[in-house]
């Protein structure tokens, strides 16, 4: 074949691709019109590549350089028509979309409400001066028990009553040198009081673990907010204002509340504090003034300072606010429960 011929085989090739793209009424006839040309098992333009064989050596480069023109000008003629109808990868446009009906809300997730808690009590805590301080949620005996003024035979260090930990060194559990999991979040107090002097005025929230059987109201991990208030000529009538005032903002001015007698090696005195919660009295925390001995593992003199200590329960907290019954419902993972809050 001549080059002339094979050239002129193109032009009408091309000509006739390009009247049949622009002239393409929908998306299906603009893919005929594609498969027609340039289709790769039965196209126009595999029919003219086979051509390529009998022109002159000489003149195959013209050729080729005509070929690969008419490919592009094709090629740029069917994407244009599928631009113009709107069917195809090059609008990213699907023809079956209606902006006019509803769209589809995604799911977004929320914060957990032990979560909405902590914030709140810190929130409310913050307004009266106090900041968060934070610790360790593997401890060891001396700031868990030693330091709290719990000796080694009180019933709080027994095995049984706490989460030991294995560790690389053969160790007793309850001894200074094996470690657990807190029990209380009072270990944040003396590792703040080991690091600053007074005045401290810090709360700490979190995680604590006690090898409870889980019921309604209680399991074997839960969180509590610790207080700790030193100064000079600190008092119990200090301490009843703070826990009344945070009560009264988070529960709601009609809470009821009680402190009765209590003890706890690393307060005196000690009081418990209930909260009046469907005609019955629940606990949700101990406070009490700092005990002078732990004053004295940390190194203040209990002659110069004084202070007191609380712990409350979040999970409680968070149940007597949201009208929950069952402290398991919070860890439960269902969404359907988690969701209304």
């Amino acid at each position: 074949m001549s080059l002339d011929k094979f050239i002129s085989t193109l032009d009408q090739l091309e000509k006739d691709a390009l009247d049949s793209f622009e002239n393409a009424a929908d998306a299906d006839a603009v893919e005929e019109t594609r498969v027609r040309f340039l289709g790769a098992k039965k196209g126009a333009l595999k029919d003219v590549q086979k051509m390529m064989g009998g022109i002159e050596p000489s003149d195959r480069k013209a050729a080729g350089m005509r070929l690969n023109a008419f490919k592009s000008k094709v090629q740029e003629s069917f994407e244009a028509s599928q631009s113009r109808l709107g069917g195809g990868e090059a609008s990213g446009i699907d023809p079956t979309f209606d902006a006019t009906l509803p769209g589809i809300r995604p799911n977004v997730g929320h914060i957990h409400p032990i979560t909405q808690t902590i914030n709140h009590l810190m929130e409310i805590m913050g307004r009266m001066g106090f900041e968060a301080a934070e610790g360790p949620e593997v401890e060891d005996p001396w700031h868990n028990f030693v330091a709290l003024n719990i000796p080694e035979d009180h019933p709080a260090r027994d095995p049984l009553d706490n989460f030991y930990l294995a560790t690389a060194s053969a160790t007793q559990a309850g001894s200074e040198g094996s470690q657990l999991l807190r029990s209380q979040t009072s270990t944040v107090q003396i590792r703040v009081m080991e690091q600053h002097e007074p005045p401290i005025r810090v709360i700490s929230l979190g995680r604590v673990y006690r090898p409870d059987a889980p019921d309604a109201t209680h399991y074997p991990m839960f969180h509590q907010m610790e207080g700790l208030y030193v100064d000079k000529h600190v008092t119990m009538a200090n301490l009843k204002t703070v826990l009344r005032v945070f009560a009264t903002n988070y529960l709601g001015g009609d809470v009821q509340i009680r402190f009765r007698p209590s003890f706890f090696p690393f307060t005196e005195p000690s009081v418990e504090v209930d909260f009046l919660w469907n005609d019955t009295w629940i606990e949700f925390g101990g406070a009490g003034m700092v005990d002078p001995a732990v004053f004295e593992a940390v190194g203040y003199d209990p002659e110069k300072v004084s202070g007191f200590a609380f712990g409350l329960g979040v999970e409680r907290l968070c149940m007597r606010r949201h009208g929950i019954t069952d402290i398991r419902d919070l860890y439960s993972g269902d969404l359907r429960f988690l969701r209304q809050f």
